[in-house]
C-alpha cells in the first residue's frame, strides 16, 4: 500500500538581519594566525564560541544595534560584517568599520544602511579619513539622489603585536533575523 502523502509547503524569502551588536578584539600568538592570533582576537571580542560567517556591507532598514547578545551558544553560526587584519611582530595591525543609515529624502523613512571595512596596517587617524571616503564613495554612486546618509559611526582597533603573529578584528554581529513568508 503505497499512499501518497499530501504535504503543504511554505515558501520563504531571504532572511533579513535584524538585531546586531558591535565588538572588537586583538590577539597574538607565537604559533600561528588562524588557530592562534585570530582565535584569540575572537576571544577578546567575546565571540570565540561561534562559527564566523562574513557578509558584504549592507544593512537592512530593520537592523537595530543592541548592547550585546545575552547568550551565545557554543558552535552556533555568527553571521557578521567583519574587518580583520593580520600582522607580524612589530608591524601594526588595524581593523575598522564605518556604517551609516540611508533615509529617503522625501518621506524621511529609513531605507537601510551602508558599511565599509578597513583591513591593513594604517594608523587610526588616517584610517578614519579613508573609511569616511569609502562610505562617501558608496553613497555617491547609487544612493545620493534619493537618500540622505546620516548617523555614521566609526569603530577602529589597532595594535602592534609583541608576539610572532597578531590579529585585530572589528565586527558587526547579527543575532536574529526576520524571514518573509512569500505564500
Amino acid at each position: 500500500m503505497n499512499k501518497e502523502l499530501k504535504t503543504e509547503s511554505l515558501i520563504i524569502g531571504n532572511r533579513v538581519p535584524k538585531d546586531f551588536f558591535v565588538v572588537s578584539g586583538i590577539g597574538q600568538s607565537d604559533i600561528t594566525v588562524h588557530a592562534g592570533s585570530y582565535h584569540l582576537a575572537l576571544k577578546d571580542a567575546g565571540i570565540e564560541r561561534c562559527n564566523i560567517m562574513v557578509y558584504s556591507s549592507i544593512l537592512p532598514a530593520i537592523a537595530n544595534q543592541i548592547e550585546r547578545s545575552p547568550q551565545l551558544v557554543h558552535g552556533s553560526v555568527m553571521e557578521t560584517i567583519m574587518a580583520c587584519a593580520n600582522s607580524e611582530k612589530g608591524q601594526r595591525a588595524t581593523a575598522g568599520i564605518i556604517f551609516g543609515w540611508l533615509y529617503n529624502k522625501k518621506t524621511k523613512e529609513k531605507y537601510g544602511g551602508l558599511v565599509c571595512e578597513y583591513n591593513g596596517n594604517g594608523e587610526e587617524e588616517k584610517i578614519k579619513k579613508e573609511l569616511q571616503a569609502s562610505l562617501n564613495e558608496l553613497y555617491s554612486n547609487g544612493y545620493s539622489e534619493k537618500f540622505e546618509l546620516k548617523n555614521t559611526k566609526i569603530i577602529i582597533k589597532s595594535f602592534i603585536p609583541e608576539k610572532k603573529y597578531g590579529t585585530v578584528i572589528v565586527s558587526i554581529c547579527f543575532v536574529n533575523y526576520e524571514i518573509p513568508i512569500l505564500n
